[in-house]
């Protein structure tokens, strides 16, 4: 078993698609609850100047059996040279505890933030955030949490949860059961979930990538967050795609994800910017 941090609690070999990159199914502690995760590595030598890798902590979408964490996906960010670390978040594949949408279970990626910086083979100076659309809410909260990240990626994600709730009917059910009413009810349970007004908190460089013709979390979203990050002088870079909906084509994601990992490696500016 792979153990190198003292709230994980149990680590297993999980098949890779990837012969040079090994997946592992881990079992960790956040507050009292016992939250699932894969981790991915690479197993060529590190690229960073002290011999260790960057760590890439990838935060899903979706809720509950939507948008779960694929060993596909986090294969692609390990295949750019990063150890990958991706929370189910609790409730989710057997893990204990209640999926709470930017709720407490935010501590499961705080404290998937700290295994990372553990982990042997990662560069604890140079960990990663990424959020894939409820994800996208979930990593700024975390680096407003945990100013030491690196830099924040937001791919088609959330940046208010009052504006998801006025923009999917289709969600409005889970979020009052979830969240426990409606905005107009329990204002200050969005606004919790809602990390728009501590964004002068965020030390690090934040991207912010999206599809204009994205029907299942706007754009607006996306300059919602500008607007925030213009205020507070943060430095920030914007990929709009204007052809493009919540998922891109594959050869598209492909180097989409070249580019976003080797805008993460030149600390937040893309060489031919």
């Amino acid at each position: 078993m792979l153990k190198y941090a003292n709230n994980i609690m149990d680590s297993q070999r999980y098949p890779s698609p990837n012969p040079a990159i090994d997946v592992f199914l881990i079992t960790y502690l956040s507050d009292s609850y016992r939250v699932k995760a894969f981790l991915a590595v690479p197993k060529w030598e590190p690229g960073t100047e002290n011999g260790k890798f960057p760590g890439f902590l990838y935060l899903r979408g979706g809720i509950k059996g939507v948008g779960m964490v694929r060993v596909g996906r986090i294969i692609q960010f390990a295949s750019e040279g990063f150890v990958v670390l991706a929370p189910f978040y609790r409730g989710n594949c057997g893990g204990e505890g209640y999926d709470d949408f930017a709720g407490e279970d935010r501590i499961d990626a705080f404290e998937a933030f700290e295994i990372l910086k553990e982990h042997p083979l990662v560069d604890r100076d140079n960990i990663h955030i990424f959020g894939f659309s409820r994800g996208g809410v979930m990593a700024l909260i975390t680096a407003i949490e945990k100013p030491d990240a690196k830099s924040i990626v937001t791919w088609g994600g959330v940046s208010s949860m009052f504006l998801t709730y006025e923009e999917r009917e289709d969600l409005r059910r889970m979020m009052k059961r979830v969240i426990g009413g409606t905005p107009a009810k329990v204002p200050d349970r969005y606004s919790w979930r809602t990390p728009l007004e501590q964004i002068e908190k965020i030390k690090a460089p934040v991207l912010i990538i999206h599809g204009a013709q994205d029907k299942n979390v706007s754009v607006e979203h996306a300059y919602l967050l500008e607007n925030k990050l213009k205020e507070h002088g943060k430095r920030y870079s914007k990929w709009i795609f204007e052809d493009y909906t919540h998922y891109f084509p594959p050869q598209v994601n492909r180097t989409v994800v070249q580019d976003l990992t080797l805008w993460m490696k030149n600390g937040g500016y893309y060489p031919e910017t």
